[in-house]
C-alpha cells in the first residue's frame, strides 16, 4: 500500500527508533598496528562478535589525531570511512558549535613520538586530553562518556584527579586495556567472594608498557576474592638474580608453584631442534629465563600480586585458593599482529565494551580497577628507579568490588 512503512523489530506501532549515538575519537597516530588504527577501524567497520559480523552501533561524529608519521593512514581512514577531521580536542567534541555535541568520547593516546622522562616513562597526553575534555563538559553543563586507552597517566596524583572529575561530574569513565576482556582458555573466572590467597601473572613486554596488562589479568581476578580490593599497602620491583633469589626463598612455595602453573598456560615456551625437551619447574624457569623482571606488590589485606615479565609471548595467570588449596589458572589470550594473528583480534571485546557504555551509560567494571593497575605500574617504574627499592604506598588506600554477576569478558 503506498505510503506504509515497514515494520522494524523490537519497535512499537508507531514508535520511532531511537537516534543513534555519536562518538568523538581523539587519536594520537593512526598506522600500521597502533593502537588508534585498531580502534578506528572497528568502530568504523564493525567486528566479529559471537560467531557473527558486528556492525558498529554508534557512529564517529569527529576525529581528532594529533601526529601524521610516515606512513600514516589517518587522512587516507577519515576519507574512506566519510568521517570529519577537526583540528583541535574541542572542536571535535563541540563539532565547532562551542558546546559539546556529542555522546561519548575514546580516547586513544597510545603510541606516536612522545619525550620520555627520567624514569623511562613515554609521556602520552592522556591526562591533558581528559582535562580538555572535563573542560568542555564543565563548559557545557553536560558530560558524556569516556573510554580511555590503557593506564590513566604517569603520576598518582594525576589518574586521581581524573577519577575524581569523573565523579564530581557524574559521567561514566571506563578505561583500562584489553586483557581482561579478551577470551580466556580455559574461559574460566575466579569464583566471586573466595579466599583467594595469591595471584601470579607471567607475561612478557616492557615496563611501563606491558605491565599495565600483566597487572591488569591478575587484577581482575583477585577483585573477585572474599572481602573484595582493599589497595595497596607496598610494590617492589627486582630484575634477573634479584627476582630469583627472593623467589627461592622458603616462604616463596606458594608462589613458585603458583610461577609453574601460569608458565604451563603458555603456548610459547622455548623449543630445542624443534621440539620441547624441558620439563617445566621452578628450577627450569629460572635457567630459561635468567634476565626476567617482577613486581612483588603486597595488598593492605595481606594478599600478595607477582608479575613476572619474560619472554614467553602470552598472558597467563595463577591464583591459589586458601580454602581448597586449589589453583586456578588460565590464559588471557593475546595473539600479537605478527606472532600467529595479523588483525588484533582481542580488541573485538574492549569495542564492543566502549559501544556498551556510550550506548547504556553503564561502565562493564569500576574504574578504580584501572586508577589501582596504574599506581601499581607507577610504583614499579618508580621501585626500578630508585634501585630495586620497596616503594610504601599509602595513597593507594582504593576499596571496591565487583558485581558478582558479572560475565563482561564473555563474548
Amino acid at each position: 500500500m503506498a505510503g506504509a512503512t515497514a515494520a522494524v523489530p523490537g519497535l512499537a506501532l508507531g514508535q520511532a527508533p531511537a537516534a543513534r549515538k555519536r562518538i568523538a575519537f581523539l587519536g594520537t597516530e593512526v598506522r600500521t598496528h597502533s593502537h588508534s588504527q585498531h580502534f578506528l577501524d572497528r568502530l568504523s567497520l564493525g567486528y566479529g562478535w559471537r560467531g557473527q559480523w558486528q556492525d558498529p552501533r554508534v557512529d564517529i561524529a569527529s576525529v581528532y589525531i594529533d601526529q601524521f608519521p610516515e606512513g600514516d593512514l589517518g587522512r587516507g581512514r577519515v576519507k574512506r570511512y566519510g568521517l570529519k577531521l577537526y583540528p583541535s580536542i574541542e572542536e571535535a567534541l563541540t563539532l565547532g558549535t562551542g558546546k559539546l555535541a556529542v555522546d561519548g568520547v575514546v580516547i586513544i593516546a597510545e603510541h606516536g613520538k612522545y619525550h620520555r622522562n627520567e624514569k623511562g616513562q613515554t609521556l602520552y597526553p592522556r591526562y591533558e586530553w581528559f582535562k580538555r575534555c572535563v573542560k568542555v563538559f564543565e563548559e557545557s553543563d553536560r558530560s558524556v562518556p569516556i573510554f580511555n586507552d590503557k593506564h590513566l597517566s604517569t603520576t598518582w596524583e594525576r589518574c586521581a584527579e581524573m577519577v575524581a572529575d569523573s565523579k564530581r561530574l557524574g559521567f561514566p569513565f571506563f578505561a583500562g586495556s584489553s586483557l581482561p576482556v579478551t577470551r580466556r582458555m580455559p574461559s574460566i573466572d575466579m569464583p566471586h567472594n573466595v579466599p583467594l590467597k595469591e595471584s601470579v601473572c607471567v607475561a612478557y613486554g616492557g615496563v611501563d608498557s606491558y605491565d599495565i596488562h600483566a597487572l591488569e589479568t591478575a587484577q581482575c581476578m583477585s577483585e573477585r576474592r572474599r572481602g573484595g580490593e582493599v589497595g595497596i599497602r607496598q610494590v617492589h620491583a627486582l630484575r634477573g638474580a634479584k627476582m630469583w633469589e627472593r623467589l627461592a626463598k622458603p616462604e616463596h612455595a606458594d608462589t613458585r608453584r603458583l610461577v609453574v602453573s601460569a608458565y604451563t598456560r603458555s603456548h610459547n615456551l622455548p623449543v630445542e631442534g624443534g621440539y620441547y625437551t624441558g620439563k617445566v619447574t621452578f628450577e627450569w624457569a629460572r635457567k630459561t629465563f635468567p634476565n626476567s623482571l617482577a613486581y612483588f606488590i603486597e595488598h593492605r589485606d595481606g594478599f600478595r600480586t607477582t608479575m613476572i615479565l619474560t619472554q614467553i609471548r602470552d598472558f597467563n595467570y595463577a591464583g591459589l585458593r586458601a580454602d581448597t588449596n586449589e589453583v586456578v589458572s588460565t590464559q588471557m589470550y593475546l595473539p600479537m599482529p605478527g606472532h600467529g594473528s595479523t588483525t588484533a583480534d582481542f580488541f573485538h571485546p574492549l569495542c564492543r565494551h566502549i559501544e556498551d557504555t556510550v550506548i547504556t551509560g553503564k561502565v562493564p567494571y569500576p574504574v578504580e580497577r584501572t586508577l589501582l593497575t596504574s599506581g601499581m605500574t607507577l610504583a614499579g617504574v618508580e621501585s626500578l628507579h630508585r634501585g630495586q627499592v620497596a616503594i610504601e604506598t599509602p595513597q593507594m588506600n582504593v576499596r571496591y568490588s565487583v558485581d558478582p554477576e558479572s560475565t563482561y569478558w564473555r563474548d
